[in-house]
């Protein structure tokens, strides 16, 4: 029989896609590709519905060290949010794409199927990264190719003797190492989601405020409260330690790839935070010149890697400036955290550019009144001679 490779979460549009691959005659091979959504438990969870719905076989690819190599670092070096406040939680497709190929290759089929649907950006940022990768494969995607409804999803696994979880159908959720994004319901309708939408942004903290530091070398943060801490790790402990400040927690609506406006609620205490930080230590280590140009960097990057061209060449590009330019971005701040809230309060940088030697703000400075003077009139000359009358 032919043999499909099926990126699969246990979710109901891709339970609905192993049912119905197999009834198109084809040997269905299960991969989830976790990316940080999912324990161990849940992990095992999955393994077992795969075999329940009837695949030949399943696979289970950690990639979340690859993806903060490949992307997150990235996205903090850049303070690359999506149009400004998304940040960029669905950047896991491109490594989901590729383990899916790697698994594919080792079974011998050129065929790969995903549960994206027809109005989504995921359809795009799959297909794209497949074709790119592997220009002569075959993609099946049930859920478009069909464009059927999810409650015509439950109505058939129903009919078939798989009972759906309630939760499965009010929301769409997608978790990993960014945070939560749940779709679905009264958001889609643009009304307050239930409180039951929420997950690492439930408040449940005692404190009325507390004080975090982290320390950043080359523009990634590396130790937490003076700990060596970083990466995914890093990660999981702001995600609690904000996220039970109720920090971290926004409605977003954003311009889809397709062109439709699409609204969301996401949760990435850490990422917001980290970012956050980031943002305010380059401030005192940049140039403005610096500053300004990784303004356009950013939105170029983020605007890539959200629209499904990951594998653009520019976005190497970008990476490779971005990495020389956090060569000095080193430094320590200190973040006070409050209920639904984050302030950055001190900095410290050896490359700061803040010089008391040199000058303070509105109080002393190396140079004299006269010297100012003469600045004044010369970067204001064209702006004078213009107004001439």
């Amino acid at each position: 029989m032919k043999k499909v490779v099926l990126a699969f979460s246990g979710g109901l549009d891709t339970s609905f896609c192993v049912l119905y691959l197999k009834e198109q005659g084809y040997d269905v091979i299960t991969a989830v590709v976790n990316t940080g959504g999912f324990s161990d438990k849940k992990l095992k969870e999955i393994e077992e519905k795969s075999k329940k719905l009837g695949s030949i076989k399943h696979y289970t690819v950690d990639a979340i060290g690859g993806i903060y190599e490949n992307i997150i670092q990235y996205l903090i070096k850049l303070n690359g949010l999506y149009e400004g406040e998304y940040p960029l939680m669905c950047a896991d497709r491109y490594t989901i794409a590729e383990e899916i190929l790697k698994i594919a290759k080792q079974e011998g089929t050129d065929t790969v199927a995903h549960g994206s649907t027809a109005v989504g950006n995921d359809q795009v940022r799959f297909e794209a990264s497949l074709i790119t990768l592997s220009p002569n494969g075959k993609i099946i995607a049930p859920i478009k190719e069909l464009n059927i409804t999810r409650d015509k999803e439950i109505e058939y696994l129903e009919e078939r003797g798989f009972q759906v979880d309630k939760e499965l159908k009010k929301y769409s959720i997608n978790e990993n190492i960014f945070g939560i994004t749940v779709s679905g319901t009264e958001i889609d309708q643009n009304k307050e989601p239930d409180d039951f939408a929420y997950t690492l942004t439930k408040t449940n903290s005692s404190k009325e405020q507390e004080y975090i530091t982290l320390e950043f070398q080359k523009g990634l943060p590396t130790k937490f409260n003076g700990q060596d801490i970083k990466g995914a790790e890093l990660i999981s402990k702001l995600n609690a330690i904000l996220g039970s400040y109720g920090y971290g927690r926004k409605i977003y609506v954003g311009d889809c790839i397709i062109g439709i406006k699409g609204r969301i609620m996401f949760e990435s205490p850490a990422l917001l935070a980290i970012i956050e930080a980031h943002k305010k230590l380059e401030q005192i280590i940049l140039t403005k010149k610096q500053i300004m140009f990784n303004l356009q960097a950013s939105t170029q990057w983020s605007d890539l890697v959200y629209s499904g061209l990951y594998y653009e060449p520019l976005v190497k590009d970008i990476e490779a400036y971005t990495d020389s330019v956090q060569e000095k971005v080193n430094g320590t701040v200190k973040i006070k955290v409050q209920p639904n809230s984050i302030q950055v309060v001190e900095l410290s940088s050896p490359n700061s550019l803040v010089k008391e030697n040199i000058a303070m703000y509105a109080q002393k400075s190396e140079w004299s009144g006269t010297e100012a003077n003469g600045f004044i009139k010369l970067y204001s000359m064209q702006q004078r001679l213009s107004n001439i009358k």
